[in-house]
């Protein structure tokens, strides 16, 4: 298995676990997608995975149209995709991808976490070049083989592709997220799920007690509303 197996592995339930943090999340992400291409998932690809995303963690499908009609109306505000870079406790680097209608506030916030927990926020382009940005799909494993699509879809960009217990999982590079898309639905493959994720190139390994210092900055930033996504190079296991 790849890189992209062994860090959804580690990660697995540690992140985005509350209830609560996935419907803001998916809140957000429909009104950008709405802003973007309009209400009607048929001719917007983004609200179609958003969409998607909101089925695969059990959110009403009301609370999914009502924030689709939110959107739409002409004084709902929009948020701006913003990503912060910075260094935690003992030479981790920190990705923030956050998503905001305060700008101010996001940055005075982020700042405040790293400060407090004996951080830097760098500049743009201090820590982004040591991750992979790549996007991904689980979709319905029944009746496919993780093998014969891996074969299938290494013509649109797929770099990796797995089985877990939830179905079968694809990686490719970012820029390819819009082709693979495409293909599954043409090939009337069922997408349980889609997004983006950081995939550190190498990662570092702490002390119990070192890591516990990184893990105070990461419980701050997942705790904001702002914060979407939080990716480290701090060696993860599955405890």
């Amino acid at each position: 298995m790849g890189r992209a197996f062994e860090f959804r592995k580690a990660r697995k339930m540690k992140r985005w676990s509350a209830m609560s943090k996935a419907f803001t999340r998916i809140g957000k992400d429909i009104v950008m997608a709405v802003k973007e291409g309009g209400p009607d998932p048929a001719s917007n690809a983004r609200l179609r995975a958003v969409m998607q995303n909101a089925k695969s963690v059990n959110m009403p499908k009301d609370t999914v149209e009502r924030a689709v009609k939110k959107a739409s109306e002409k004084g709902q505000g929009d948020y701006k995709e913003v990503v912060f870079e910075g260094y935690a406790p003992h030479g981790i680097a920190i990705l923030v991808e956050t998503a905001t209608d305060n700008n101010t506030r996001t940055v005075a916030n982020v700042r405040s976490y790293f400060n407090k927990c004996d951080g830097s926020l760098g500049t743009s382009g201090s820590v982004v070049f040591m991750f992979d940005h790549t996007c991904n799909f689980r979709i319905n494993a029944e009746g496919l083989d993780a093998e014969e699509v891996e074969l299938e879809f290494i013509d649109y960009g797929a770099e990796e592709v797995f089985a877990d217990e939830d179905g079968i999982l694809i990686y490719a590079p970012f820029e390819n997220f819009g082709a693979i898309q495409s293909a599954l639905e043409e090939k009337g493959i069922e997408i349980l799920s889609s997004g983006f994720e950081r995939i550190p190139q190498v990662t570092k390994a702490l002390t119990p007690e070192q890591a516990a210092d990184v893990e105070k900055l990461l419980e701050k930033l997942d705790d904001d509303d702002d914060v979407q996504n939080v990716y480290h190079t701090m060696e993860e296991s599955e405890d």
